[in-house]
């Protein structure tokens, strides 16, 4: 729970799922400590064919976070010499918009009988349970992606492997304002019965 004054009965299963939302404005506190060891616990338990436990996470912090923003500007203006110095800090600042990041990485391995795409759901998994887990211990986040997420510039400077691809960028910490209302939507809308 966020503070020791926030004695609060756990959120329901169901209202996790049904209320969770996007924050943009995020600020400490952020998950830390045993509460970011849940959140990752709760990732672990994604949907996994053959247990290849197909992602690891990177969390990003205090200082990293300034790191992360130069590695962003420095690959964005090897790809584009002549970007504006407005841009390049805007990149910088990306990472500060949050307190703690959880970069997800999903590691595909080959396998007979689990596809590489089943492999890259099952990071997304992970990720959706990160995000669901921080909203019921009474956090907030937005899953990121974006160009950074994809470049080759950027998976060097994390040290990622071959075959491993980011998923996201978990922007974690608390809410800043209300959360937007979120508009329902009829199952009927989406579900068709077959056979």
């Amino acid at each position: 729970m966020v503070g020791d004054e926030d004695i609060t009965m756990p959120m329901s299963a169901m209202d996790a799922l049904l209320g969770r939302n996007s924050a943009t404005h995020l600020s400490d506190p952020a998950p830390r400590g045993e509460d970011l060891q849940m959140l990752l616990r709760a990732g672990l338990r994604a949907p996994d064919h053959a247990r290849l436990k197909p992602w690891r996470f990177l969390v990003v912090e205090g200082q990293g976070r300034l790191a992360l923003g130069d590695v962003f500007a420095q690959v964005a203006l090897a790809d584009n010499p002549a970007m504006d110095a407005a841009a390049l800090d805007k990149l910088r600042k990306k990472p500060l918009r949050a307190p703690l990041i959880v970069i997800v990485v999903a590691r595909l391995q080959e396998h007979p009988k689990v596809p590489e795409v089943e492999q890259l759901l099952s990071a997304g998994c992970a990720a959706h349970g990160i995000l669901l887990a921080a909203h019921a211990m009474g956090y907030a986040g937005i899953w990121r992606t974006g160009s950074m997420a994809f470049h080759p510039g950027v998976y060097r400077s994390l040290g990622m492997k071959p075959k491993e691809k980011i998923v996201g960028f978990l922007y974690l910490g608390t809410r800043e304002g209300e959360a937007r209302v979120l508009p329902r939507y009829e199952v009927c809308d989406f579900v068709e019965y077959w056979g």
